[in-house]
């Protein structure tokens, strides 16, 4: 999977289901995706955040593309996060996790969101192994897309491979199967919370999650899947 940062519960879902995780970080990146961006709620409403970049392209790598630091919109990201949540239950936990993501130094996008993905399920007490696709199996990339995975999961001996409901229009079971590999999807089943006192917003980031939840209501919401 492609790293994103503070991605949705339904990637926390997607981790918590395997054994093995391998952040996608040599793919190309695309513009006005979910690599760099998600939704958190500001004043009972689904705004977008973003990690700005410095000249993104859809022609570049997700780990060639990298970060505008000095820009107003991530020197104030910390702010504007403090303010929205500040009077969440499980602000001061999480508040603690999250500033020492967006205060270390990168390379590129595909760093922060890595990172953002492993301090939160270190937080969530998720077993998971991690692998990065740019160095772990760099020398597949010159693979198409199926054999590539196919590639990957050989060399993790993998029974069963699991991806993301949109796979499903990418990647045929047949494939996987005569390589003796099941393929299956993840779904994400409707999930909700008390947010303050407003009507519930859904699919926000795992920041907003996290506010409002503690950790083990979360991974009580982390099985709220089917896979098909």
């Amino acid at each position: 999977m492609q790293p994103y940062f503070l991605p949705y519960i339904g990637y926390f879902q997607l981790l918590n289901a395997v054994d093995r995780f391998v952040f996608y970080d040599d793919v190309n990146y695309i513009n006005r995706g979910w690599v760099n961006r998600n939704r958190m709620l500001i004043n009972s409403i689904a705004k977008h955040f973003t990690i700005p970049l410095l000249k993104a392209s859809q022609n570049k790598l997700i780990n060639e593309v990298e970060i505008g630091f000095q820009s107003k919109e991530y020197l104030k990201l910390q702010k504007t996060i403090e303010i929205a949540y500040k009077k969440a239950p499980y602000f001061d936990q999480v508040i603690k996790i999250v500033k020492p993501v967006l205060n270390k130094d990168y390379n590129n996008i595909a760093e922060i969101a890595i990172e953002s993905v492993k301090v939160c399920a270190s937080y969530l007490g998720l077993k998971t192994e991690f692998y990065v696709s740019s160095s772990d199996f760099s020398n597949s990339n010159d693979l198409n897309r199926t054999e590539r995975i196919l590639y990957i999961c050989k060399q993790l001996n993998t029974k069963t491979y699991i991806n993301a409901i949109g796979g499903i229009e990418l990647y045929k079971k047949e494939d996987f199967k005569q390589q003796d590999i099941e393929l299956k999807f993840i779904k994400t089943l409707p999930i909700k919370y008390k947010q303050f006192n407003n009507e519930f917003v859904p699919w926000l980031s795992i920041l907003d999650v996290l506010m409002f939840n503690s950790a083990e209501e979360v991974n009580e919401m982390l099985d709220e899947y089917e896979l098909i």
